[in-house]
């Protein structure tokens, strides 16, 4: 779903859960499927209840503040897609902020299992790590099922029973009689939450909740390549799921630092080198540092300032296809001394007299003006 939450619901980001539950509320009259047939009525349904499903919840609504969709994706009773059918009928939004409508059904329903949460973790790489990946080895801290009661909350030996009070269905109604009718007003079972089911004897490991916070290490495969902004997804090292239900994922985020020399754009790899001007007219072979360690380079006679030398396959390998690298491209910078010694002098003014440019120009930047600038 795209758009931000807030803006879905047309209230700030400083709106109070009053606020939400109202903009909300107003929404839901007038998209509801059951009473709106315009095309796309339904899909604007599902996006401001997938809103107000997560800015309802403060700890929902802290993760999405704070990291975005990637903060929530996954939470809830309806993963990262919101289904309509989580609302049977008009007249259950009525019920939700009214406490019924005379005569209408409730469709309490058992929590089912849960997926678990998905996890971000933010990952640091050396430059030459992005370029060439390879294994890194990071921490994260997640929920795991309990193994002491294999998720189930309950004293090994024991297990959940249906709750007495709602039976299963994690809600209580309450029938009112008035001179308007009959009007249903339906709440959380007081009993067991809205779970449905009740744990006497709690795992002594989990505290009852079935699952349990645990750090670990994990080894994970950088590919050849990557670069800042990059995420990668390692299936099932997100939170356990709740009652069976899968776990979440974990999405590392990658940044890069950058290199004191090389610089990237793309699949290339930029950089500089400063020669002589008498290396420049004459040519010369020198060793140029690249990714892949020192390459010797030649540089031509008459070199000018400015020029890009390209040293093919010397770049990034594309993502995806490490195989096929891009280019390192060498900017040759010409340094002109401001100063020289009265031999250098007496040579060049011979040379600018050889070359009958003496004249032409006064002084010895003037000379190599016009070699440079020819």
């Amino acid at each position: 779903m795209a758009g931000d939450y807030y803006e879905i619901l047309g209230v700030p980001r400083t709106a109070t859960e009053r606020e939400i539950k109202e903009a909300y509320r107003r929404l839901a009259k007038k998209y509801h499927p059951d009473v709106n047939k315009d095309p796309g009525a339904e899909e604007k349904f599902k996006e401001i209840s997938r809103a107000y499903e997560v800015l309802s919840d403060p700890e929902k609504r802290a993760r999405y503040d704070r990291f975005g969709e990637a903060g929530v994706s996954g939470v809830g009773s309806g993963g990262v897609d919101f289904d309509v059918s989580d609302f049977v009928g008009f007249a259950d939004i009525f019920e939700t902020f009214f406490g019924g409508f005379g005569g209408v059904g409730s469709t309490s329903r058992r929590r089912g299992p849960t997926r678990g949460d998905d996890l971000r973790y933010d990952l640091t790489l050396e430059f030459q790590e992005a370029v060439f990946g390879g294994e890194k080895e990071i921490k994260i801290s997640h929920l795991e099922t309990c193994k002491a009661c294999d998720g189930t909350g309950a004293k090994r030996g024991s297990k959940p029973r249906t709750c007495p009070t709602c039976g299963g269905s994690g809600q209580v109604r309450r029938a009112t009689r008035t001179p308007f009718g009959s009007f249903a007003q339906i709440s959380t079972c007081p009993t067991c939450g809205g779970e449905g089911i009740v744990i006497e004897a709690k795992c002594e490991v989990c505290g009852g909740t079935g699952r349990k916070q645990v750090t670990k290490r994990l080894k994970i495969t950088i590919p050849a390549g990557v670069d800042s902004g990059t995420r990668l997804r390692v299936s099932g090292e997100g939170d356990a799921g709740t009652r069976g239900g899968p776990p979440g994922d974990l999405y590392v985020y990658l940044n890069v630092k950058p290199h004191p020399h090389f610089r990237r754009e793309g699949i290339n790899i930029l950089s500089e080198i400063t020669i002589s001007y008498l290396q420049a007219i004459l040519g010369c072979r020198l060793k140029v540092p690249t990714i892949d360690g020192d390459y010797e380079l030649h540089i031509p006679p008459g070199t000018q300032p400015n020029t890009v030398i390209t040293l093919e396959g010397k770049g990034v390998p594309k993502l995806g296809n490490p195989v096929s690298r891009g280019d390192h491209l060498l900017t040759i910078r010409v340094e002109i001394p401001t100063k020289i010694t009265h031999e250098e002098r007496e040579l060049l003014e011979k040379l600018a007299k050889i070359k009958g440019e003496h004249n032409s120009k006064k002084g010895f930047e003037g000379f190599l003006e016009s070699i440079f600038h020819r």
